[in-house]
This record gives structure tokens, sequence and C-alpha cells, in this order.
């Protein structure tokens, strides 16, 4: 449900008072500056349950919710002390409360709470033992006893907030957060696909102080930031009801990071002003690592303690200048060093031989400068020219070498990476009827040599985030208004990646592109009648060469694939407002949204000997999934008297899917280990919901 109030600006004021001469007999602006307050109760039914349209809301299940907001905001005209209380969503688990009070230039202080809740859109029908606790116990009898359960967090925060000013020029500041999560997560176990269930118990904290200075020249803002993590769970026992198949799974340690920091800004003239920051975070890890306790889990020579340590500075510089009338210049650098200082110990060896395997701390150095000019041209153009760039040093992590090669590194790594981007942009402001811009970027990274890996088919792997990769994009925007009644903007954006085609690393993305249209609209029909419109399209897609299937005699085939992937949006929403009497006003708005993921394949089969059969069956590209969301919302607030309005809301939604992420070939549920748990997801292709809601509304001064 949705809230909003409209509030008269000291702006909108000043101009009633210059030239709203006309609206001076109706309306007294003295009373409409005062601030307004508001608070509403009422009631809500949904009639059926929305496991994915009420992951966030706390409205998952059908049923009746209270609905009670409240905005009050007090001023005192004598001290200049300013006072509110908010409320939203009350009778819901998203609940949000807020309190307030400002004595202006003096002192203030706010105080805010608020929830979250995230359920799981599927039902699991389980037989596991122990949900919610740090002992899980996964039935190995054949068709146990199952029941249905949900999963799902609740986040509380608390938030407070206080300001005082020493000084005209000094003010400090701070401010501190608390925020626990509960609940329980989807998780797995063991080597075969086993449901387990992760329980979740931690707080957060942190605190940042800061003291301000601002003058008519420096401005300068320093202080202190600390955050603390704290998790009840470090450790998950689950074993199977026989008592075998005992597996540990480990949680987030504790954690705590702390941060000095100081930025500033100094105008040398009128046009010329430069700004720096500086940084420094270290960041610790040092809780005991609960499987060391565990006899023949961990190594003899495994440290007990992680002691992790991560420092962490920043550099940087601004400067904004005016060197000549139409001329603008925007320059900065930016330095930032992560020292992972966390000490290398062994901790698991596996295999014959054995294999060791180390923690793998990374240390990178990024440097990044940018430069933007914008030069004023005639008839309210600007072009605008721009340079980026960056450079990245990246520490190769430690490994075990064996002939030559590392046996721990499964994934090609770089030790340095650089990236520029050229901006170009030509832009019109300031035209009675039309506005817009056009944009091209081009952006260009380039890396170090590959360091090896263990294995011949691991170190053909092109990573994404990593690879060489040329972009180029062009974005055009545009606002229209031919007339006070109709206005429209446009916004068109297309790009296109290409990563290559390396012989030596073929696997991964070759090349892709991204284009999105958008265009929004709205028509005032009349004073008392407005209607909005609003349409989008956005669509991702890549080529991606996929690992080589090689399949023995006596057949002696060899299939490479090519994926085309597609990410597809289509988007679009009508509203309308009007008033149907002095006392009655509605609304209505229509909102679809259709979504697909595509993936079809392009098969090259040849014969590895003299034989060759046609490719085996089965070997298909995946089946595209298509989700679509379909609401509409309508609503009526009549004005009961000056102060009192009652509201009432429909909304109907339709949300349907053919999503096979949890579904087996023949449409059946996914079934976790069939032979020892047999626990089933289960989810409704289409979840369609009514909702209708009253409330009385009063507003008041």
């Amino acid at each position: 449900m949705t809230h909003t109030t409209f509030k008269l600006t000291t702006l909108a004021t000043a101009l009633l008072l210059a030239y709203g001469q006309g609206f001076a007999q109706e309306l007294d602006v003295a009373e409409l500056s005062k601030p307004s307050s508001s608070v509403s109760l009422g009631v809500g039914n949904w009639s059926a349950k929305r496991p994915q349209q009420g992951i966030h809301d706390g409205m998952r299940d059908n049923g009746a919710y209270g609905l009670f907001d409240a905005d009050i905001v007090k001023r005192d005209d004598a001290t200049g002390t300013w006072m509110t209380f908010t409320a939203r969503s009350l009778g819901t688990t998203t609940r949000e409360l807020g309190a307030g009070y400002e004595r202006q230039g003096d002192c203030a202080a706010n105080l805010r709470y608020n929830e979250l809740t995230r359920d799981n859109p599927y039902t699991f029908n389980t037989a596991t033992q122990g949900i919610g606790t740090t002992t899980l116990t996964t039935i190995s009898a054949a068709n146990p006893a199952r029941s249905e359960v949900t999963l799902g967090t609740q986040r509380k925060k608390f938030d407070l907030d206080l300001v005082k000013h020493i000084s005209p020029e000094l003010k400090f500041a701070i401010n501190f957060k608390q925020e626990t999560k509960d609940g329980t997560r989807q998780w797995g176990r063991g080597g075969a696909a086993e449901f387990s269930v992760e329980p979740i118990d931690a707080r957060t904290r942190q605190i940042e102080a800061t003291l301000s200075h601002t003058g008519k020249q420096l401005q300068l803002s320093g202080g202190y930031y600390g955050s603390w993590y704290d998790n009840a769970n470090s450790l998950v026992t689950t074993a199977l009801s026989t008592g075998a198949g005992i597996y540990y799974l480990t949680l987030p340690l504790d954690n705590q990071a702390h941060q000095l920091f100081l930025d500033g800004g100094y105008s040398f003239t009128p046009t010329t002003r430069g700004t720096f920051k500086v940084q420094y975070s270290r960041a610790t890890q040092n809780e005991h690592l609960a499987t060391a306790d565990i006899a023949g889990l961990a190594l003899a020579t495994a440290p007990t303690n992680l002691n992790g340590r991560i420092d962490t500075t920043l550099y940087q510089l601004g400067l904004t200048a005016r060197p000549l009338r139409d001329l603008s210049v925007v320059a900065s650098l930016r330095y930032r060093n992560e020292d992972d200082k966390t000490p290398v110990a062994t901790y698991v060896t596996t295999g014959a031989g054995p294999t060791i395997v180390h923690n793998t701390p990374y240390n990178y150095k990024t440097l990044a400068g940018k430069l933007e000019g914008t030069y004023q041209l005639p008839e309210n153009f600007s072009l605008i020219a721009g340079l980026d760039l960056s450079n990245q040093d990246r520490t190769l992590p430690v490994g075990n070498l064996v002939a030559g090669t590392d046996t721990e590194r499964f994934v090609p790594f770089r030790a340095g990476l650089d990236e520029t981007t050229y901006r170009l942009q030509l832009r019109r402001a300031l035209s009675d009827t039309v506005n817009g811009s056009v944009a091209y970027l081009q952006g260009k990274r380039k890396g170090s040599a590959y360091s090896g890996t263990e294995a011949t088919q691991s170190d053909q792997i092109n990573p994404i985030h990593i690879a060489d990769r040329t972009r180029n994009k062009w974005r055009l925007s545009a606002d229209w208004m031919p007339s006070e009644a109709f206005s429209l903007q446009v916004n068109v954006e297309a790009a296109k990646d290409e990563y290559g085609n390396d012989a030596a690393r073929p696997y991964g993305l070759r090349d892709g592109t991204s284009n999105l249209y958008s265009l929004d609209a709205s028509y005032a029909i009349s004073r008392n009648w407005q209607v909005t419109g609003w349409l989008s399209h956005d669509n991702t897609r890549a080529n991606q060469y996929n690992a080589r299937w090689q399949q023995a005699a006596p057949n002696n085939l060899e299939a490479q694939r090519t994926t085309h992937l597609t990410d597809a949006e289509d988007a679009l929403g009508l509203g309308v407002r009007g008033k149907v009497s002095g006392a009655f006003n509605v609304g209505a708005d229509l909102q679809w949204t259709e979504t697909r993921a595509e993936y079809p394949s392009d098969i090259t089969v040849t014969g590895l000997g003299t034989t060759l059969t046609p490719y085996p069956a089965g070997n298909n590209a995946l089946p595209n999934i298509r989700n679509q969301i379909v609401t509409l919302k309508l609503f009526g607030v009549y004005a009961l008297d000056k102060n009192s309005d009652l509201r009432v809301d429909l909304i109907h939604e339709r949300w349907k899917t053919n999503d096979w992420s949890w579904l087996f070939a023949d449409g059946s549920p996914f079934t976790y280990g069939t032979a020892t748990d047999g626990t089933q997801v289960l989810s409704n292709p289409k979840q369609t919901s009514n909702f209708i809601g009253a409330r009385y509304i009063y507003k008041f001064q």
C-alpha cells in the first residue's frame, strides 16, 4: 500500500504571495504554510496467498491486515522547533516508526525503527528435523512422514541520529544503527542434492561520528566509522537419522571494521574548487574456528583462528574549474589499496599425496582518474567530452605448485587490469519545448598474461570479469512539452560488448548486446482529469561458447555448443487521476510486466574416429523461461469534511511462470535425495489474489 502526502513548499508559498492574487481570495497562505499532519486507520484483506508477490511486503498469506499510518508534524514558530512522528504499515511485519526533534541551528535528534521481511516463495514438503536449530537430521527411511514448511528471514533495525551545532560553522553528528536478523534460509548438505536449512541469528551494529566545518571557502568533515557483526551460530551439524553421513556446515564468522576518514573542499576562486578525501580502514576476523575442535576433521597443524585482517587505504583529489567563460572542467584522481594481511596457512589436504589447500588472501591496488570538459555552444547547446582511466594491480594468490602447475587455482587469474573509457555527449537544455542529449561511450579493458590453472580444461576459460573487452554504447534522451497539458520523455540506450576470440581460452562469453527503450507521457485532459503512461523494453543478449562434450568409443563423437543467451523485459503502465465531484477523487493504475530468459544453442558435432552417429538425444538447449505480472489498482477518496477523508482501495494482481528451476523434466516437483531425504520443493505457477481495503484519514495542523 502506498501513501502520498503533498505539502506546500516555501517556494510555492513565495510564488503565491507574488503572483497568486486570484487565489488569495480563496486560500489563506499563512494557513497553508503551516505543517500538515495526518493519521489513517483501516483494514484490508487479501483473498488468496501471494508467495511470489508477497516476498517483501509482509502480506504473503491471505486474510485481514491492519492499515495504520501516521505523519505528524508540529512546529513552534517562537523557538524554531520541529517535532515529527511517522508510522508506516503498522499492521504488517514491515512496520516503520520514527520520531524526530529539531531546534533549527542548535540541535536535532531522530529515532527510527523498521522491520523487513524476506519470505521464501517456495513451500518445502520435508521430513527434515531440527529446522531453525544448529542440529539437523535428514531422515534416511523410505517415504517418511513429511510436513509443509515455509522459510524466511526478519530484520529489525534501530537507527539513532544526534546532531549538535557547536557554532554557525561547526557541527557534530553521530549515527548509531543496530540490526538483528533471524529466521531460516534454504541450504544443502552432502555431496549429493540433500535438503538442509541454515539457521540465522545475527546482529550488526554500526556507529559513525562526524565533525564538520563549513566556512565560506573551506569545508571539512572528518570522523570515525565502526561496524561489528556477531553471529550467534558458528557451526551446523547435519546427519542421517541412522547416525551416519555426518556433515559440518560452517556459518559466517564474527568480524568488525574500523575506519578513520577526512574529506573536504576549498574554493580558491568563485569558479575554481578543489576537493580531497582520505580514508583508512581495518577489518578483522578473529573468531575461533569451530571445526578445529572436531577430532579427525581439522589438520593438526592448521590454526584454530583465521586471524583475518584487511587494511584499506583511500586517497582522492578532485578539481572543478571554469578557465574560460564557456568552458568548465572536472578532474579527479583516486587511489585505493586493499591489503589482505591474513596469514597464509594450510587448512585442508585431499587425496593421495596429499594435495595441499591454502586460504587465498588477495591484494588489490587501484588507481583511477577522470577528466571531463563541458563547452557551451550557441543555441543552448553544450558539448561534453570525458576520459576515465583505471589501473588495477592484483597479487597472485598463494598456491601449491606441482611440476610448475598450480594445483589450487581452478580459474585463470590476471595480476593486472587496465580499462579506458572515452565519452562524448551533445546536450541541449533550457528550450521552450524540447530538451535532449545524445552520448557515445567506448571502453576498452586489457589485462596482463593469465596465470596457469590446475588442468588444461580449466585453463581454457576466459572469465567474464577480467577478460579483454571492448564496449561501445550510445545513449539518447529527449523531453518534449509542446503544451502545458502534454509532456513526453524518450530514452534509448544501446551497447555492444566484444570479448574477442582467444583460441587459447575459447570458453566463456564471445560478445553481447544490450538495448533499452523507454517512453513516458502525461496529458491533462482537463483541470480535473489527468492521464499518464509509460512503456519500456529491455533486451540483453550474449553468445557463450560452452565446454566441449566428448563421447568415447564406439560412438567417438565430439560436440561443441554455442549458446545464445537472452534476457528480455517488456513493461507498460497506465494511470488516471480525476475528480468526480468537489468531494470525490478517483484513480486507477495498470501495470503489466513480462520477463523472458532464452537459451537457444548451436551444436556442432564431429567424429573423433571412423564412426559418426547422430548427436545423442536429450542434449538440446534448455527450455525458455517466461514470467508475467499484471497489477490493477483502483482507489477512491471521499472528503467527509474539511479534515476527514474515506479511502477505498481495490487491487487485482496475477503472477504466472513456466520456470523449470525446481521441476523435473516431466513437470513434477524437484525432489532432494530420493533415496534418503525426499524433500520436495512446491510452488504454484499461477498466483492470483485480490485486495480490498478501507481506511479513515484525519488531517490536521
